[in-house]
């Protein structure tokens, strides 16, 4: 219909619409996801693509180019990621802040940064080696997944995949986004794309854990469900299957009904204590380790050399069937 113009629109649905309305560079950037980058001018074009060609091998049978690795690229303000995280797990936070003190230099190149603005997708190198980044942002309607997100992160993840480019998710999710309309436009349809991804991916694929991981969004967020080679969690994160809230209001719900809102928050915290904690995770398989903050680059680069060589061997088949 855009190709085809406002003139046809109101012809054939009655709509008065304008070129800019109907799927301008906004328009496909912001609101339908076709485009992935929008451009100042032709010059701004030129070094988007500049750059985005920079992060890409030139065919699946290469590896993305290297850059030799130098002390210099470690961000220096590395230390700051073990205050980032507010104690209080409502509040939000940039999940950039906490991107640009893990990769090489601080430099992320985001695709995709108009659309599903709840998930960052994009590139960055860690120890001179090209990586793909998904990230829940809790700036962002606290980092739920929703249907955009999950085609946005799947799209991405599959990317990667086809170039040999290895994927490493920050997560803090609390869930998927709830509600009529997203039930009612095929939610499980759509976020079983992203779970897709991850699953067939075969490049390797390294998770962070930073705050929260609720439920089926944490399993489709590069868990060790889905194949996920590395997971590690930093001491603030909250692992478990819902909030601590929403479970203190399941379990005890007539005690709170009872008791009032101070014994609710008495079960909140023996939840999170006795629940959420990563160590419980740990210790059940669910992660590998339990870091400071600090720690997360040097770690994820001594992994990422380890996993350099990686190969899956697939039974042979025609083709799957992804979720469509």
């Amino acid at each position: 219909m855009f190709i085809t113009g406002p003139e046809i629109v109101k012809t054939v649905t009655g709509e008065e619409v304008t070129f800019e309305q109907l799927g301008g560079a906004n328009i496909h950037n912001e609101k339908s996801g076709v485009a992935q980058f929008l451009a100042e001018d032709e010059e701004d074009s030129f070094w988007l693509i500049r750059t985005l060609l920079s992060y890409l091998p030139s065919n699946n049978l290469e590896s993305a180019p290297a850059v030799p690795f130098s002390a210099e690229a470690a961000p220096p303000q590395a230390h700051e990621l073990d205050t980032l995280i507010p104690q209080d797990s409502s509040k939000p936070y940039d999940m950039h802040e906490v991107i640009k003190r893990i990769f090489d230099y601080g430099e992320f190149f985001e695709v995709a940064c108009l659309f599903a603005q709840n998930l960052l997708t994009g590139y960055a190198r860690l120890g001179g080696k090209v990586v793909g980044i998904v990230a829940n942002q809790p700036k962002i309607l606290a980092g739920v997944l929703d249907i955009d997100a999950s085609v946005k992160g799947a799209r991405f993840v599959r990317f990667c995949d086809a170039f040999n480019i290895p994927v490493i998710t920050l997560v803090d999710v609390p869930g998927y986004l709830p509600g009529k309309q997203q039930e009612h436009m095929g939610i499980i349809r759509h976020g079983a794309k992203l779970l897709y991804a991850y699953c067939e991916a075969t490049v390797p694929k390294l998770t962070v854990i930073t705050r929260k991981a609720y439920g089926g969004a944490f399993d489709v967020m590069g868990s060790k469900n889905v194949g996920g080679d590395l997971n590690i969690a930093w001491p603030s994160a909250e692992i478990a299957v819902i909030g601590a809230e929403g479970a203190v209001n399941i379990l005890y719900k007539r005690e709170i009904a009872q008791g009032g809102k101070e014994l609710g928050k008495k079960f909140v915290d023996e939840y999170r204590e006795r629940f959420a904690t990563p160590y419980l995770s740990a210790e059940l398989g669910y992660i590998d380790d339990v870091i400071l903050p600090s720690e997360t680059r040097k770690t994820l680069i001594e992994f990422l050399s380890v996993q350099q060589n990686k190969r899956v061997e697939r039974p042979a088949r025609k083709h799957g069937n992804c979720p469509l």
